[in-house]
């Protein structure tokens, strides 16, 4: 599912939240497939950070002058709670809280989000004839997000095969799946993505907190990477290799 064995010029959708991951997807995409045939999805669901991501998410689509968008709300993740992403009630974990839990689900996992994003990113791409779908997925997250597993997009993938029209034809693509963080940071250097226009944190939505898991994972990859991440933060806690 890493590549896409199809001509330059069929369309592809690309899941866009606004953050790292899939910013370096959407690069990718762009560069398999050609500025003018992507398309860019985001979805609001009602996490404590939604208006922060729908700003880097149309900043990156104005950077690369996507025009085919489609801006999404699934405000009944709200309502079902049971994540520190969408309950207020859950205070989400600091100064790398969430490491000390071993390999036990964080509070900051949205339940079954990622199949809700794919349904709809599946339903566009069947509406507008596009063949791929990007997500921007890490393995390396997989021992705590059960969504980001390599075996849970190739089920999804039989789930499109039998649950669309029998001409229809499109593939999950997940890029950076077997990629390190740091290593996707490189990548998207490579590729000239514009990583200052992303948004990781968990907590706030004008300034970085540096201290959510979301802050500590990016500043730790960007160091490991070697380069300066270029956005600012509220106070960085010290960056643990």
């Amino acid at each position: 599912m890493a590549k896409v064995g199809m001509p330059r010029s069929q369309k592809a959708v690309v899941l866009l939240s606004g953050g790292m991951d899939s910013c370096v997807c959407a690069a990718t995409a762009r560069e398999v497939h050609g500025a003018s045939n992507i398309a860019l999805l985001h979805a609001s669901y009602g996490q404590r950070t939604e208006s922060r991501e729908a700003r880097a998410f149309r900043e990156i689509a104005d950077f690369y002058a996507v025009t085919q968008r489609l801006m999404v709300r699934l405000d009944h993740f709200r309502a079902i709670g049971g994540s520190a992403l969408t309950d207020a009630s859950i205070a989400v974990p600091e100064n790398g809280a969430l490491e000390s839990h071993g390999g036990e689900i964080p509070v900051t996992y949205v339940p079954f989000r990622n199949a809700h994003f794919l349904s709809v990113g599946v339903s566009w791409a069947e509406a507008i004839a596009a063949r791929a779908i990007y997500i921007g997925a890490v393995a390396e997250d997989s021992s705590g997000y059960p969504d980001c597993r390599p075996e849970y997009y190739r089920v999804f993938q039989e789930l499109i095969r039998v649950g669309t029209r029998p001409e229809t034809q499109i593939e999950i693509v997940t890029p950076v799946i077997r990629l390190k963080k740091s290593e996707i940071i490189r990548k998207g250097c490579e590729l000239g993505a514009p990583l200052h226009l992303t948004w990781s944190c968990y907590q706030n939505e004008e300034e970085a907190c540096g201290v959510c898991d979301s802050c500590l994972l990016r500043l730790r990859a960007f160091s490991e990477a070697g380069i300066a991440d270029p956005i600012q933060y509220r106070r960085a806690a010290g960056v643990r290799r």
